[in-house]
C-alpha cells in the first residue's frame, strides 16, 4: 500500500488529501502537524468557559472574485450545500473589492473548512508531530523524523508549512534545496507579514458593539489595530456569547515579531480599551502569534507546488497567493505532482515483476 504524508493542517493539505483520496483511493494518507489541531491559518479558538463561543483568530471571511468563484465552482458549491460556508450578510465597515466578489463566512468557524476536506480525505491526523527532517530511505521512500523523535518512512511526502520553515528542515531535503542555487534562491525569496490577533470571549448577554451596527471593521487610523470583529455576529451567530477578534497592523506585528504572546497581550488589550472604552471585561483572552501571516512576496511564477524528486514535493501558498483560492491552486498541483509519481511507481514495479516472472 503507497503511504503518503501531508506535512501541515491547513487548508492546503487538506485539499490535497481530498483530492488524492479521490485518484489513489487505496493510499494510506497521514497528516502530521506540529499544533494541537486542525486549521493552520484558518483557525478557531473556543471560550474555556462555553465551548459555542468562538472566535477565528486566523482568516476572517472568504472572498471568491467572478473569476474564482467559475473556476473553483464545484469547492465552492459542495461547501455551500453542506452549510459549512453561507453568504456573508452583515456589515464590514472598510471592506474594499470588486462589488461581483462573493464573500461567505463559517456558522461553525474558519476551521471548519479544512476539516470538511480532511474528513473527504479520509487521513489519520497525528497532531503535535513537529517535523525536524526529511531522509532518504531504502526502496526509494522516505523517512521523517519529528522533534520529539518520532519517526516513520513514506513512499511520498508532501511539505506545505510556511517556506522558512521547510528551508529549517534538515536531512536530505536541504541537502537537495542547498544543492541548486536558483531553487535556493527562489525559495529565500518567499516574504510573509507577521501579525498578531486577540481573541476576547464574553459571557452570554455581555454588551460589545461596534459603530453603525456593523459586525467587523477595517481600522486605518491606528498604529497597533487594523481590523476589529464581532466574531458572533459575522458569522451570522447573534444568539451565541459575544465573541471579538482583533487583529493588528502589519508594521505592529513586524516591530514585535521577536516577543511572545504574553509579552504583546497587554499592548493589545489597552488598545482595546482605549478605542472601545464602554466594552465589559472579557471572561477570557487569547492571544495569537502569527509570524508567517499572509504572502508579501510568492516563489516566482507562481507554481503552485515544486517537485523534489522520489515523491518529495512542496507547495503552500507561499507558491499561489494567500486565501483559499490560492491553497485550492496549490493543492491541485500538489496532488497533480504526487498522482504522477506513485503512477509512474506503480507501472517500473509491475514491469519488475513482469521481468522476474519471465
Amino acid at each position: 500500500m503507497t503511504r503518503v504524508l501531508l506535512v501541515g493542517g491547513g487548508l492546503t493539505s487538506a485539499v490535497t488529501g481530498a483530492l488524492l483520496r479521490r485518484e489513489l483511493p487505496n493510499a494510506e494518507l497521514v497528516l502530521w502537524d506540529k499544533a494541537r489541531g486542525a486549521g493552520g491559518r484558518m483557525s478557531t479558538s473556543r471560550s474555556p468557559h462555553d465551548s459555542s463561543c468562538l472566535a477565528d483568530l486566523g482568516a476572517q471571511y472568504i472572498s471568491a472574485t467572478p473569476e474564482y468563484a467559475e473556476l473553483h465552482a464545484s469547492y465552492y458549491g459542495d461547501l455551500v450545500r453542506d452549510g459549512v460556508l453561507t453568504p456573508l450578510t452583515s456589515k464590514v465597515v472598510g471592506m474594499r473589492g470588486n462589488e461581483a466578489t462573493k464573500h461567505y463566512v463559517t456558522p461553525s468557524g474558519i476551521s471548519s473548512i479544512v476539516k470538511y476536506f480532511m474528513k473527504e480525505a479520509n487521513v489519520t491526523t497525528k497532531y503535535e508531530h513537529h517535523v525536524r527532517s526529511v531522509d532518504a530511505s531504502e526502496g526509494g521512500r522516505w523517512r521523517v523524523i519529528t522533534q520529539s523523535g518520532t519517526e516513520d518512512t513514506f513512499d511520498a511526502v508532501i511539505l506545505t508549512m510556511p517556506v522558512p520553515q521547510i528551508l529549517g528542515l534538515s536531512g536530505t531535503v536541504k541537502e537537495i534545496i542547498d544543492s541548486d542555487e536558483k531553487l535556493h534562491s527562489n525559495l529565500q525569496s518567499v516574504d510573509y507579514s507577521s501579525r498578531y490577533a486577540l481573541g476576547l470571549f464574553y459571557d452570554s448577554g455581555a454588551q460589545v458593539q461596534l459603530p453603525e451596527g456593523a459586525a467587523a471593521q477595517y481600522v486605518t487610523d491606528d498604529p497597533v489595530v487594523r481590523f476589529v470583529a464581532l466574531d458572533h455576529r459575522k458569522r451570522g451567530a447573534d444568539s451565541a456569547a459575544p465573541a471579538v477578534v482583533m487583529h493588528t497592523s502589519v508594521p505592529f506585528g513586524k516591530a514585535h515579531v521577536e516577543e511572545t504572546p504574553d509579552q504583546v497581550k497587554p499592548l493589545l488589550l489597552s488598545s482595546v480599551s482605549e478605542m472601545f472604552p464602554d466594552w465589559p471585561e472579557p471572561k477570557a483572552v487569547k492571544c495569537q502569534k502569527w509570524r508567517f501571516s499572509q504572502v508579501t512576496s510568492a516563489f516566482p511564477g507562481l507554481p503552485g507546488s515544486v517537485s523534489l524528486g522520489r515523491g518529495l514535493v512542496i507547495g503552500g501558498d507561499g507558491f499561489t497567493h494567500s486565501n483559499m483560492d490560492g491553497c485550492i491552486e496549490s493543492a491541485e498541483a500538489v496532488a497533480a505532482a504526487v498522482v504522477q509519481y506513485v503512477c509512474s511507481r506503480w507501472k517500473s514495479d509491475y514491469k519488475l515483476r513482469l521481468c522476474i516472472s519471465i
